[in-house]
């Protein structure tokens, strides 16, 4: 084994903690074609630093869509401590269990839609969805239906990851070389209204029951366990549904006996303006996948909520147990700073600041509606996807490398961080983000956007 001589507590310095993470990092996602890396190393609020001091607008909430309350909060570092000096950790294990676990599942009870009631914890958002999927085939096993295995999930979705999510996810570099994939998975298409060439001219809607009644006729109805779906698009690029497009998708799963699982590891917490975003689309889910907002990124935590009848018949069932867990689940120190995260949400109106932002994006970016290197800008709460066409008339999106040029030039010259999912550019900012500095960024946006030469595939200078 080989390695470097500079001293990890010493490296101080961009290029120093660049060369160590350069030759020592695997990255999730990462594009071996950029050789740079980007250290962050302080924030507070909506702002973070880098290594080498200079400041910028976190505009997709740690990267990642997680900073719902913001960065440097000394409330959840408290929390975290305390806990720490009380116990850390101990195995949540059959019949263990901790006080902050078990006030936090009482709390996400409380908060959840009605019918939601048990809660298992994971340690992210790809656990927790492989968690779903076990709990779907599970449920139908022990009411005698073992041929239920079939999970229905969407192109452009993304649940995750790992070995379960990751063939539910419907981006197929997910399932790229990596051999057989989860079985039993099948994708249908999403509400994506923008691109009416999906849907030779239907209504969106229309279209994607047929399809979805045909695929179940199909698969056969007595062989589908679950179908699961964000409430929006998110890593699709913030694409919302039309109104109609949730409840006649449950009432259908409903007729055929089929679960439907919201993933709601983006939306939940706050993010769209609400605790979970599935319940006002009229998803009416079984089960409901979270993550992220709810310690805020802070440590790590997911949370599988389910319907009463789910966590019965899958704890009771003939195996006499629910043989499923993990190292972490229940984390003691991660639902303390989970339970003070949920409560400064609550505290500090952050559901109806989501909404003040969403309106300071919205905003910001009408002058986009003039651009034609714009299709179409999205707007869901504190959430935005900005989508860049190469064709407005065929709504051919531009290259992957020119969006990732955008998000470049926002950073390199607006000090504005932001990410790019294909060719639609996404903002998730904090949900404590002020009204000046969403003026930066979306001032920032449509000075870039408006330098697009898309004939040429560049960027013309500032």
């Amino acid at each position: 084994m080989t390695t470097t001589s500079t001293n990890p507590t010493q490296a101080g310095s961009m290029t120093d903690l660049e060369g160590l993470d350069l030759r020592h990092l695997l990255h999730p996602h990462q594009r071996n074609q950029r050789n740079f890396r980007r250290v962050i190393v302080r924030g507070q609020g909506s702002t973070v630093w880098d290594s080498t001091g200079r400041e910028f607008i976190d505009a997709i909430g740690g990267g990642i869509w997680v900073a719902q309350v913001g960065h440097g909060r000394a409330e959840l570092a408290e929390a975290a401590r305390k806990q720490a000096s009380e116990v850390a950790h101990f195995t949540g294990f059959f019949e263990y269990g901790n006080d902050k676990s078990i006030r936090l599942a009482a709390k996400l009870a409380e908060l959840a839609p009605e019918r939601i009631n048990r809660v298992f914890f994971a340690s992210g958002g790809s656990e927790g969805v492989d968690t779903a999927i076990k709990l779907a085939r599970l449920y139908h096993h022990h009411r005698g239906q073992s041929e239920r295995n079939w999970i229905i999930a969407r192109h452009f979705g993304y649940h995750g990851t790992s070995y379960g999510s990751g063939t539910a996810t419907g981006i197929p570099d997910m399932q790229f070389a990596v051999g057989p994939n989860l079985p039993h998975v099948e994708k249908v298409m999403p509400p994506y209204a923008y691109h009416t060439e999906f849907y030779g001219g239907q209504d969106p809607t229309d279209f994607l029951i047929a399809e979805l009644e045909q695929t179940i006729e199909r698969l056969g109805a007595e062989n589908i366990a679950a179908m699961i779906g964000e409430p929006i698009l998110g890593g699709g690029g913030v694409i919302p549904p039309p109104a109609d497009y949730w409840p006649r998708v449950r009432q259908l799963l409903r007729d055929n006996g089929i679960l439907l699982i919201a993933d709601e590891v983006i939306t939940a917490y706050g993010r769209t303006g609400h605790w979970f975003d599935s319940e006002p689309r009229g998803m009416d889910a079984d089960i409901i996948v979270t993550a992220k907002g709810i310690t805020s990124g802070y440590v790590p935590l997911g949370a599988v909520l389910m319907s009463d009848e789910i966590g019965d018949v899958v704890s009771g069932g003939d195996s006499g147990s629910f043989f499923h867990g993990y190292t972490y689940s229940g984390h003691p120190l991660a639902c303390a700073v989970a339970l003070a995260n949920l409560d400064l949400i609550a505290e500090e109106g952050l559901l109806k600041r989501s909404l003040t932002i969403g309106d300071w994006l919205q905003t910001g970016m009408a002058p986009l509606a003039d651009n034609p290197a714009v299709g179409e800008v999205r707007v869901v709460g504190a959430t935005a996807g900005i989508e860049l066409v190469a064709n407005p008339e065929t709504h051919e999106g531009v290259s992957l490398e020119l969006a990732l040029d955008v998000c470049d030039e926002l950073y390199n010259t607006h000090g504005v961080i932001t990410r790019n999912y294909g060719p639609t550019i996404v903002l998730s900012p904090p949900l404590v983000l002020e009204e000046q500095e969403a003026d930066r960024v979306t001032s920032a946006i449509c000075d870039v956007i408006g330098r697009l030469d898309v004939g040429e595939g560049t960027i013309k200078p500032a």
